[in-house]
């Protein structure tokens, strides 16, 4: 086997346990219709159908922008745009229709390819479209008349999940349709986020012209919180970005656990981000109630409290309280309503690239809820702040946990050497790594 093929082996095998932690979640995967346009659109597709493939529930909702304005456009039908919003009358929904509907039926053909040869061939994906969103009229508003421009009334989520568990893709187009068999414009925005929100969907994945979400010097944001995204809205952007980050900001505060956001123009970026350690564009991840946070001197106390019936056990080494007071800044803390309810420490031995995690607590009314998970994600992504490879431990009765975390046990010879001086054979605890 040469190298390429045993690269392609060791990837695989590392991107098992995202497979695995997709498979039969809900995902809704939004673009616009610039993004149909891009010569990257196929390899898209080929992702959509790979990730139906994987077992992931997808429901895909498509915009038309540019393709309504192109048939605006051909039929000399005025552009009337109020507040950012554009006002759809009689002709301007009759465009609306015809692009949405072209649109929709070449998504439709794109998805059902399945030549010999091609990434798609067997996969005989369905898709289902049909009136699942129901739409309400925008209506006069500071004296404007919106005519047929919508907005999202109502989800049929029971039809959709129908779809979704018969193994079919759901295509939503930004129509919807009114009780009293009226049709309406809606921003693709909306239907994605209210689509999201009432499916509970696990994820909202966002395809835009960025790699990710920027920050305010055009940087890439790698991962936030949607606090973070609030920051970003500024009414000197254009009315997209604003409408796309309001989603983002709709759908994580009313129970989306994690967003994404990727660029269109990648034809790797989709994959990579849902299927890698280190993604490709922005995770977004649904504020909790508990803060979490570095530790101050006003933390002490209640860290001690944390720690001390694990110290009695004998399950960690006991710290006084002036040695804590020294080591303060190297601890998080969960917090919840100012009560310290978690906490952990890192502590670097840079010349090793190596990252100590030690004092791992957690109050035992709040022992559910992943929230050992979110501390060992926080000491990652401090770990990597200063540019540390790997991350370990050192446990007597912890070893099962911290592997479910990712963590490898090996021998003590593989800590620093700094640390392997300090290593105490009476407690004998076992040493688990985890490279990142």
């Amino acid at each position: 086997m040469n190298n390429s093929d045993q690269n392609y082996v060791k990837w695989f095998r590392n991107a098992a346990p995202y497979i695995n932690a997709h498979r039969g979640k809900t995902v809704v995967l939004m673009f616009g219709g610039e993004a149909v346009l891009h010569p990257n659109f196929a390899n898209i597709i080929h992702d959509i159908s790979l990730l139906r493939s994987l077992g992931v529930k997808l429901v895909v909702v498509h915009g038309a922008r540019p393709q309504i304005e192109e048939r605006m456009a051909q039929r000399n039908i005025e552009r009337i745009m109020e507040n950012n919003i554009r006002v759809t009358d009689a002709d301007t929904l009759s465009a609306v229709k015809d692009a949405t509907g072209s649109l929709r039926l070449h998504i439709e053909a794109l998805l059902t390819t399945g030549l010999a040869n091609s990434p798609m061939h067997g996969s005989q994906i369905r898709v289902s479209t049909g009136n699942f969103v129901i739409a309400k009229p925008m209506g006069v508003r500071d004296g404007v008349d919106y005519k047929y421009t919508g907005s999202v009334r109502r989800i049929d989520s029971d039809g959709i999940n129908m779809q979704l568990d018969y193994g079919s893709i759901v295509l939503l187009s930004p129509i919807g349709y009114s009780p009293t068999g009226e049709v309406f414009n809606l921003a693709l925005e909306d239907v994605a986020a209210q689509t999201a929100i009432n499916l509970n969907a696990d994820k909202l994945i966002t395809l835009t012209e960025d790699e990710g979400l920027l920050d305010e010097f055009g940087i890439l944001i790698k991962s936030c919180s949607v606090r973070r995204v609030k920051t970003l809205l500024d009414d000197k952007d254009c009315h997209v970005r604003q409408l796309l980050l309001r989603a983002i900001i709709q759908s994580g505060e009313n129970g989306v656990e994690r967003c994404h956001c990727v660029s269109y123009q990648s034809d790797t970026a989709l994959l990579q981000e849902l299927f890698t350690r280190d993604g490709a564009g922005t995770l977004i991840a649904k504020d909790h109630k508990e803060e979490l946070s570095t530790a101050t001197i006003d933390d002490v106390a209640g860290i001690l409290d944390l720690l001390a019936p694990l110290e009695a056990e004998g399950v960690l080494v006991k710290r006084s309280r002036e040695l804590l007071e020294v080591e303060i800044n190297q601890f998080i803390v969960l917090k919840k309503e100012d009560m310290i309810i978690a906490c952990a420490a890192l502590y670097p031995y840079p010349d090793a690239k190596m990252g100590e995690v030690a004092c791992v607590a957690i109050h035992p009314d709040y022992r559910k809820g992943n929230r050992g998970g979110r501390l060992i994600t926080a000491l990652e992504e401090e770990a990597k702040q200063q540019e540390l490879s790997s991350i370990f431990v050192l446990t007597t009765v912890s070893g099962h946990w911290f592997q479910e975390q990712g963590f490898i046990e090996q021998p003590m010879d593989k800590l620093p050497e700094g640390k392997q001086k300090l290593y105490n054979f009476q407690r004998k605890s076992k040493v688990f790594i985890k490279e990142i």
